[in-house]
């Protein structure tokens, strides 16, 4: 891909803006921890460090270098659609951000989001099946038409593009692991059996893709993409999996279970 759209896509001056931006998130994530840690249990590190992992995975892909060399080169591409679409999607789930917010609110405002969080049109599109259309969808159309070669010569579209990447990668790793207590919950085995549909068609993809170079891509970097792509991928659902399973033996085995946190999504808010 020409770098003669560069100028189209993120430029130095868009990099901090989103720099800020990142900052911007990290402190008011910061703020609201210490501050809802007044008033109910201490909220964990370890959320905090994820909430941090995540911003940055979504930056690195977004702004500076990488971004840049992804308008030429297929390989960074992926690699920044690994880090956006998948990395920091588990980071910012790890987090539990709605958890926070409903924390941090005044108690008016969090009873209405709470409605919204419960209302039907929600339940929709946080249900794994339909997460994982608008996942797995987005990318087959994005890959096997000439969406990619046509977002590096629109701006407009190239930040819509990576938006619903991050967007669709976060509902469905919500809609298939519970860090925020959900509202309407469905079983592990309904979650399972998308995710394991949702990898397979992952797994189509890619093959696909491993012997139709997207337009504008040569051969030899649409293979050394997908195999990122492909391998890479593997290796967060496998991270997925892991916290899944952990979360399905816990529900089995409840003795074996950790302490939640005190105040949950939800709580307090009835």
């Amino acid at each position: 891909m020409s770098n003669e759209h560069l100028s189209h896509g993120i430029g130095v001056h868009s990099d901090l803006l989103l720099i800020l931006l990142a900052l911007s998130a990290i402190i008011l994530y910061l703020y609201a921890a210490v501050n809802s840690s007044r008033t109910y249990r201490r909220w964990p590190v370890t959320r905090t460090l994820y909430w941090f992992l995540g911003t940055l995975c979504a930056l690195l892909s977004i702004a500076g270098p990488l971004a840049h060399l992804s308008h030429m080169d297929f390989t960074a591409h992926m690699l920044g659609h690994l880090l956006l679409g998948m990395l920091a999607p588990l980071f910012i789930a790890l987090s539990a951000p709605v958890t926070l917010i409903l924390r941090t609110l005044p108690v008016r405002l969090s009873r209405r989001l709470a409605r919204i969080l419960r209302s039907l049109p929600f339940r929709i599109v946080s249900d794994p099946y339909v997460a994982s259309l608008f996942n797995i969808g987005g990318l087959f159309i994005l890959y096997t038409t000439d969406l990619y070669a046509r977002m590096h010569h629109s701006s407009i579209l190239f930040l819509f593009v990576h938006l619903h990447v991050f967007s669709a990668g976060y509902l469905f790793t919500i809609s298939v692991i519970y860090i925020d207590k959900p509202s309407h919950q469905t079983s592990f085995v309904y979650r399972s059996i998308a995710f394991v549909i949702t990898m397979a068609a992952h797994g189509i993809l890619s093959k696909y893709m491993y012997a139709n170079s997207p337009e504008g891509i040569s051969a030899i970097q649409a293979e050394n993409g997908v195999k990122l792509m492909y391998y890479g991928g593997d290796a967060i659902d496998i991270c997925i999996l892991i916290i899944f399973f952990t979360h399905w033996f816990k529900a089995v085995h409840p003795r074996h279970a950790l302490p939640p946190i005190k105040v949950e999504l939800y709580n307090s808010i009835k």
